[in-house]
């Protein structure tokens, strides 16, 4: 895939949406907020999308025509160029198990059909905003634990000197298990600290959301990930490596 291209002020969004007239609410919602936005209305029109410029972005629908939704995702994520690009699923299921499935593919956060324009603002907003990170407010802080060191300014996380390919919502994440390590943290803690989302928003997020991002955090930490510990009926926390107390 090619490099990103240099960014504006105004994020890039890419809607990939085979209804027209939702696609076009998505659009006129977004770009009266400021957004750039591109559409494509089948998978293969999204992927083609990405390879030309990958947005900041990608509102996806899974039930899309020809390549599903979550083959797309799929595909986004096995590429490396494409990891970490912060992803915002829709669908039409409102079973539990269906947002599920596409958040253990990599999604950064889901909304149920019909949804509020305003509360698909205040998604896209803050899935943005975890991507971008504190690095103006953390003065290049590394947190570390054990041979894991998460870079804030750069945003970057190396494990025994190897970069690891993390989501926004998987860094943010980790950066609030090291910082608050050997604390433990509620499931809505973390939603509104990681998700960057306020009290009333965080309530109507599963906390399955949470439970699946720390399963695929887990994955990529390797042997590492044992230290994130489940405090049964409650949340987690990051147990603290002997030496780095």
């Amino acid at each position: 895939m090619e490099e990103t291209a240099a960014r504006t002020s105004n994020p890039r969004v890419l809607v990939v949406e085979d209804e027209p007239d939702i696609a076009a609410l998505i659009a006129y919602q977004l770009t009266r907020e400021g957004f750039r936005v591109e559409t494509a209305s089948d998978g293969e029109e999204g992927l083609t999308a990405v390879n030309r410029e990958i947005p900041d972005l990608v509102v996806l629908d899974r039930m899309l025509p020809g390549l599903t939704g979550d083959e797309v995702l799929r595909s986004l994520r096995s590429e490396a160029a494409t990891q970490g690009l912060p992803v915002l699923v829709l669908t039409a299921r409102r079973e539990q198990e269906d947002r599920i499935e596409g958040l253990e593919l990599g999604a950064d956060d889901y909304l149920t059909k019909p949804f509020s324009p305003r509360e698909l603002v205040l998604r896209v907003r803050s899935i943005l905003r975890r991507a971008e990170g504190t690095g103006s407010e953390a003065g290049g802080r590394v947190l570390k634990a054990g041979t894991l060191a998460l870079d804030v300014t750069s945003h970057e996380v190396r494990m025994g000197g190897e970069q690891l390919n993390l989501t926004p919502t998987e860094f943010r994440l980790l950066q609030t298990l090291l910082e608050r390590r050997g604390r433990t943290q509620s499931r809505r803690q973390l939603l509104e600290r990681a998700w960057d989302v306020e009290s009333d928003v965080a309530e109507r997020i599963q906390t399955r959301t949470v439970d699946m991002h720390i399963r695929r955090l887990r994955s990529k930490l390797g042997e590492l990930g044992d230290a994130i510990e489940t405090v049964r009926g409650f949340g987690y926390r990051l147990r603290m490596p002997e030496g780095d107390r």
